[in-house]
């Protein structure tokens, strides 16, 4: 017996179920103890300290991955120059610009708040599932747009924070009544966050995406929450360290993304699928991809920063800057670039300068040469050096991990005329993700 058709959600009941019967679930969890696996190996390639400026990059990359899923293109130059308040005069890049910037702010900020909340035994609230907490999304990443930028299709402004007061549909699917929002939300929260932990928690963590967005708690922008929480809820399981994230999967699969979330959206298609009123097909191959998505991006990244192919790939950008960019950085800062990253600590420039095997004058010139392209970061103008990755680095660095900032930054550089490569740009390269499609196209997202 197919479900009953619903006119108007106002039951919790109706959204179930939110995980798939213990017999549909043996697949999942041994998908779910991949990622786990995946993920320790991610901590054993890299036993680094907390890699501040790859984390920052990737919060970046990030802002510029669910912006492209909304169907909010950014060029990656477009985030640099926002992050340095150089805003484009084009009031459609510059909503762009503030959206990205907004995105990363809340993910540095939650990452933060879910560390410090680790380190209090005394706090054991489910913290991320809690209303206060999806608002608290909400309002950090809308709140500094103007009002223009948060303008809706029908004229009204959307209110960061404020779930909403009013009826609203995502294509065929109509959301539950709004009087009705906080009492799936309760049940939403009582159902993932009580998961116990391990492989129940993955299972957690990917079907509640899809509810999230299901509920659609608030007038617009809760695409770009079911995702951030999605991403939050594994850094505080501990699964990804800050190092990788869906968000980069779940664009370059988007119409995979878009089209599993309206399948699991239709109603219980049988007396096989399930006992709940939604379709539990719809949501088990929901999971499946979401699994899919973690576990390919925790092995990708683990490939990227795997620590004793790392000198190989810093001598390979050395190279290229010395021959064919020809602004300073020179080889011979190949052993200490490499210690830097190793060991994610800071240099004194006396130290740096004695591992180059170069003269006073020569290192010191190469310091000042590093310092400017963006090879090295120091807190002062004498202070110790750290290491830092520059956008043209990227490709020899982490391999494909973000081709459009590649991309951008060749397009950049051959526009200025500072150097051009064969063929006339990154060359090479490859998506270089196990079974993960590049993406197509863009367009709205799905919530």
């Amino acid at each position: 017996m197919s479900s009953t058709f619903i006119a108007h959600y106002d039951s919790p009941h109706q959204f179930e179920p939110l995980l798939p019967s213990p017999a549909k679930q043996g697949e999942l969890l041994e998908r779910a103890a991949d990622v786990i696996a995946a993920s320790s190996a991610l901590g054993t390639a890299l036993s680094l300290g907390p890699q501040e400026d790859l984390r920052t990059l990737l919060r970046k990359m990030n802002s510029f991955y669910t912006n492209l899923i909304e169907g909010e293109h950014t060029r990656p130059s477009e985030i640099d120059r926002a992050l340095a308040s150089e805003f484009s005069g084009d009031q459609e890049i510059a909503r762009k610009q503030r959206l990205a910037i907004g995105h990363m702010a809340v993910e540095a900020e939650f990452e933060t708040m879910l560390d410090e909340h680790a380190r209090d035994p005394s706090q054991q609230d489910p913290v991320l599932y809690a209303d206060e907490t999806l608002c608290a999304l909400h309002e950090k990443l809308f709140r500094d747009l103007p009002d223009e930028d948060r303008r809706l299709k029908d004229g009204s402004l959307m209110v960061p924070g404020r779930m909403r007061a009013r009826q609203v549909a995502v294509g065929i699917h109509e959301a539950p009544l709004h009087s009705a929002v906080p009492a799936f939300l309760a049940r939403w929260r009582e159902v993932y966050a009580g998961a116990r932990r391990g492989e129940a928690t993955l299972l957690a963590i990917s079907a509640s995406h899809h509810r999230l967005a299901w509920i659609h708690p608030f007038e617009d922008g809760n695409g770009r929450v079911s995702r951030l929480h999605t991403h939050l809820a594994l850094y505080s399981g501990g699964y990804t360290k800050g190092l990788w994230s869906p968000l980069r999967g779940f664009a370059r699969t988007q119409d995979r993304y878009r089209s599993l979330l309206k399948a699991a959206d239709e109603h219980r298609r049988g007396d096989l699928d399930g006992r709940g009123n939604l379709s539990e097909a719809g949501l088990v191959d929901w999971m499946n991809y979401v699994l899919d998505v973690f576990l390919d991006q925790a092995r990708f990244m683990s490939a990227q920063l795997n620590v004793s192919g790392m000198r190989d790939r810093i001598h390979a950008c050395l190279q290229f800057e010395e021959t064919a960019v020809k602004r300073g950085v020179r080889t011979e800062a190949l052993a200490p670039l490499y210690l830097l990253f190793v060991t994610q600590t800071e240099m004194p420039r006396g130290d740096f300068k004695q591992m180059c095997g170069l003269g006073d004058r020569q290192a010191t010139q190469l310091i000042s040469d590093m310092l400017r392209e963006g090879y090295l970061r120091s807190r002062s103008a004498h202070g110790p050096l750290s290491f830092a990755i520059p956008a043209r680095a990227l490709r020899f660095y982490f391999p494909s991990l973000w081709p459009e900032a590649e991309q951008d930054e060749a397009l950049i550089a051959n526009t200025s005329g500072q150097w051009r490569t064969k063929g006339g740009g990154w060359g090479g390269g490859g998506w270089g993700e196990g079974s993960m499609a590049p993406m197509t196209g863009s367009g709205r997202g799905s919530r």
